[in-house]
């Protein structure tokens, strides 16, 4: 199953007209909207992977602050920078 679920999300992603940076962008912030610590140093890691900066990575996430508030920005930031300031990229796929 997980298998599969690879599959469709490589699908999904090669099929439209964002590129593997603004995706991988675009997940980290629906973790971070989900509250997800975990998911959101995975879309880090991939995100940085993928050729985002910090100042990009952060920036997803500072556009959030009227949506998911500004609390859950400053927690999703913080377990960003677990991930930039131990300089873990890409460590999970």
């Amino acid at each position: 199953m997980a298998k599969a679920i690879d599959e469709l999300g490589s699908a999904v992603r090669q099929e439209g007209p964002i590129d593997l940076k603004n995706a991988e962008l675009i997940k980290l912030a629906a973790a971070a909207s989900m509250h997800s610590e975990g998911a959101v140093h995975s879309h880090a890691r991939q995100a940085r992977a993928a050729g985002a900066s910090t100042d990009e990575i952060h920036h997803a996430i500072i556009l959030l602050t009227s949506t998911i508030g500004f609390p859950a920005v400053m927690a999703a930031l913080s377990w960003i920078d677990d991930v930039i300031d131990h300089g873990d990229v890409g460590h999970y796929p």
